[in-house]
């Protein structure tokens, strides 16, 4: 009993704590950041809310191609034999169970300008090689597309190293440049809205999308989900934006054909990460940067996501931060990671003090005492209340955010199998956001002090914010990738028969039962 009366002891005396001046600040900064995030979401599902009702608006009007285009006129033959060439780029590394899926998305697209696939990897040893090679067979007749051998990397990462030898194999007559990460799934219009924005403004230096993830189930993946989230607010502008993501941009030819604003040799001597590259070059230059509201892209999360395969994802994206191009980008690079790591214990710190005014109420409930004896005052609980509050709004706010997206994608491809929201747990959902908001801080640390990640087995080392130096290795790292899952590495010519058949089976499941594959 005596070890029960200390244990309660210090409850109390904890949650008595939890009630000074300070505490009760930390509390109330917990909930405005709910808040916020809530706020940021609501105007984000208003920019997709509007392009949604456009599109009902133009279907009602007659226009049964308004996933397309809201403008039937624009899909006439006159308009469409004069588009641009567009030369899609897209770096490959391994092969998972979504990979055909997204690939056959990318390469089907409905654009009806001259359009070029250029599938890009290390070396013939990675399964990508083979299982794109069946792929382009397939579709030889219908698709302009090759498969290019970029080699090693050694002055940059892989992924900017296979990009900009993309770029080098594209058309001389190609207008513009989009780079898709290979777990995009396009939509069939995706690729003609780009462009028809890009010429619409040519001052647009980038354009840019972002995901909405399909979480598998696991923990890991809705910490995946999670973190996103509050991201996908900036790219939820319908307009211009500061943020960038790698997994869809489109760029001018001509930018990389000159090295306009150094963009080649940015990326080149000593870039880590792509997207983070080349948003600080368009500050730099104050070039524009836009999101149009139809860019939002499903991301379906590999089925086996482990919790280990998150923490090497967070470990990734930490990591970003320590890369920079010049003095100021350093400083914008540090002010996000102190604000990141500040707002992220922000918000776990109040449902700690919240789980222990709880806890000493209902000890004291059961142990009979009054609030008296327990010297314990209602403020504790009364802090509880607001953040209960405040995070059903956030909740509510994310999931209207989430259907609506869902929505929009569902508009956006007619054709292919239905998302839904009925596989989404939001207890999950929940927990993640403080398992992951706890985890960041201690990733952010250690991406500080270490200066060196893995990247599917490939370990970079940086200095002075650019790579450094370059260790491959085998057994230097995990043999899948992190989000997808996908195997990174098979036998040089031998194409990994069972991933593809298993892969090609899979999609015709998806397209015989789309309800068993909502999600």
């Amino acid at each position: 009993m005596a070890a029960f009366d200390s244990l309660d002891s210090l409850l109390f005396s904890l949650s008595r704590t939890f009630c000074s001046p300070f505490a009760v600040f930390v509390q109330i900064q917990g909930c405005l950041i709910c808040l916020v995030l809530a706020l940021g979401w609501a105007f984000a599902a208003n920019v997709r809310n509007r392009e949604i009702k456009r599109t009902k608006d133009s279907i009602r009007h007659g226009n049964s191609f308004a996933f397309l285009s809201h403008d039937i006129n624009d899909l006439e033959h006159s308009k469409q034999v004069n588009l641009p060439r567009v030369s899609v780029v897209m770096p490959l590394k391994g092969f998972g169970e979504h990979n055909l899926h997204n690939w056959k998305s990318q390469i089907t697209s409905l654009y009806g300008g001259p359009l070029e696939f250029l599938f890009v990897v290390e070396s013939t040893e990675d399964p990508a090689y083979h299982a794109a090679t069946l792929l382009i067979s397939e579709y030889k007749d219908d698709v302009d597309a090759e498969i290019i051998v970029a080699g090693l990397s050694t002055t940059c990462s892989q992924k900017i190293h296979n990009q900009l030898v993309g770029v080098e194999k594209m058309r001389k007559d190609t207008k513009y440049v989009l780079f898709l990460d290979d777990d995009v799934r396009l939509h069939p219009g995706s690729i003609g809205a780009l462009t028809a924005e890009m010429e619409k403004n040519p001052e647009i230096f980038i354009q840019t999308g972002y995901p909405l993830d399909l979480p598998s189930g696991s923990l890991g993946s809705y910490c995946i989900y999670e973190y996103h989230m509050p991201c996908s607010m900036g790219f939820a502008t319908g307009g211009k934006t500061f943020f960038l993501w790698g997994g869809c941009m489109m760029m001018h030819a001509d930018d990389f054909r000159y090295d306009r604003y150094g963009v080649v040799s940015g990326l080149r001597d000593g870039g880590y990460s792509d997207d983070m590259t080349l948003a600080a070059i368009a500050g730099a230059h104050k070039r524009l940067i836009t999101s149009p509201p139809v860019a939002v892209f499903p991301h379906p999360l590999a089925s086996d996501l482990s919790f280990s395969r998150y923490w090497n994802y967070l470990r990734k994206q930490t990591f970003v931060l320590e890369s920079y191009t010049t003095n100021v980008n350093w400083i914008m690079n540090r002010a996000l990671f102190i604000s990141h790591c500040y707002l992220s214990w922000g918000f776990v710190a109040p449902y700690v003090m919240a789980s222990v005014h709880v806890t000493a109420a209902l000890r004291a409930c059961i142990k009979g005492y009054s609030f008296e004896e327990t010297n314990l005052t209602h403020v504790g609980l009364l802090m509880v209340g607001c953040l209960v509050l405040c995070t059903v709004t956030e909740l509510l706010s994310m999931w209207n955010l989430t259907r609506i997206e869902v929505e929009l994608c569902n508009m956006l491809s007619p054709e292919a199998p239905q998302l839904s929201l009925a596989s989404y747990n939001w207890v999950l959902v929940f927990i993640a956001m403080l398992v992951d908001n706890f985890l960041y801080t201690i990733s952010a640390v250690r991406s500080h002090f270490s200066q060196s990640i893995n990247w599917s087995g490939i370990r970079y080392h940086l200095k002075d914010g650019k790579i450094s130096k370059i260790d491959r290795s085998k057994d230097l790292g995990p043999k899948y990738t992190d989000l997808g899952g996908k195997t990174l590495y098979g036998r040089k010519g031998s194409p990994p028969k069972n991933l593809f058949i298993s892969s090609l089976a899979r999609s015709l499941a998806q397209w015989r039962q789309p309800k068993k594959y909502d999600i």
